[in-house]
């Protein structure tokens, strides 16, 4: 393994470049606050893309929701601001969804 030099970040990274830490932190998708390890509610929601036909594409997007979300109520609510701000941004660059 190659011991990250003083101005990388904190990381492991072996010969390949691929990153071999155990834990990798998540940020909430609502509210940008890291999701503690410890976070037993919290939760990852994958969104599927499909064409015009309704067929999956094979591309997702991801949303991560921390539990204080969750327990506030405000889940649902989130996620619907996310995807249309994500929609929206694709929109506006003339991507499909």
């Amino acid at each position: 393994l190659r011991l990250p030099s003083a101005r990388a970040p904190a990381a492991m990274i072996n010969n390949e470049g691929q990153n071999v830490d155990l834990y990798i932190p998540r940020k909430c998708s609502a509210t940008n606050r890291l999701i503690h390890a410890k976070d037993r509610a919290s939760v990852q929601i994958n969104i599927g893309h499909v064409d015009v036909n309704g067929v999956y594409t094979g591309e997702c997007t991801t949303f991560a929701l921390s539990g204080f979300v969750r327990s506030l109520g405000d889940a649902d609510a989130s996620v619907d601001r996310l995807w249309a701000k994500q929609y929206n941004a694709a929109k506006d660059a003339n991507q499909t969804i």
